[in-house]
């Protein structure tokens, strides 16, 4: 029998893989601190500077490249939300490690948590570890920010984030990313996030998956019936 949290993993997991379809490097943990102290994000962003555009290579930031979610998913209070990172620039761009997160609360102050590289502490099957990626003009990159509305102590006020902004790595500059809603937090005190991951291909997904293949009528290891019997 499936657990009910292993379940949930299964279908954020589907989900997310979708969306990013749709659309340095230690391991460890850091709170939030990306090189960059963490700013106050604009209270609205220009159409220049939002990665809420519908074209990701429409005005090419200074870096290079573009960052963007591509959805979330939630279900049994684990959450996770796909960010998708676009070389706009004309010339090769490098990764190799994780995102650098930092969350704002509604009033634009910056919330100090544990950003946990991969998902340990939160869930299971996100913990790959780094690699290098080299994204060529117009490739792209995913990774998934992890988190669970969580509550185990009342006298400890819960967590909620309503914005983000998220740099390529330590020491970049950031752009703010539709959370595609509260990062509710609970009181864990902790979001993690996994690395950088080079999508395979540019094109869209198809709507549906290709079917699996059927099996053979008759298996290669069996031999056919003599026909003269």
């Amino acid at each position: 029998m499936v657990s009910g949290d292993t379940a949930a993993r299964r279908r954020i997991s589907a989900a997310v893989a979708m969306a990013l379809a749709l659309g340095g490097c230690t391991t460890g943990d850091h709170r939030g601190q990306g090189g960059d102290p963490p700013s106050r994000p604009p209270t609205a962003p220009s159409p220049s500077t939002s990665s809420t555009s519908t074209d990701p290579l429409a005005d090419c930031p200074a870096s290079g490249v573009r960052i963007r979610s591509t959805g979330g998913d939630a279900a049994m209070g684990l959450r996770a939300l796909g960010l998708e990172l676009v070389n706009c620039g004309d010339r090769p761009y490098q990764l190799n490690g994780y995102p650098v997160l930092h969350v704002f609360d509604e009033q634009h102050e910056p919330i100090m948590l544990r950003v946990v590289n991969g998902g340990k502490e939160i869930t299971t099957g996100f913990d790959q570890p780094p690699r290098k990626v080299t994204l060529a003009p117009n490739e792209r990159a995913t990774a998934v920010v992890l988190w669970r509305n969580l509550v185990t102590d009342s006298t400890v006020v819960a967590t909620n984030g309503e914005y983000l902004r998220v740099a390529p790595a330590a020491g970049q500059p950031g752009e703010e990313v539709d959370p595609d809603g509260p990062i509710d937090l609970g009181n864990t005190g902790r979001i993690g996030v996994s690395a950088w991951k080079k999508t395979e291909s540019s094109a869209p997904a198809p709507t549906r998956p290709a079917p699996p293949p059927m099996p053979s009528a008759v298996p290669s290891s069996v031999s056919p019936p003599d026909s003269r019997l």
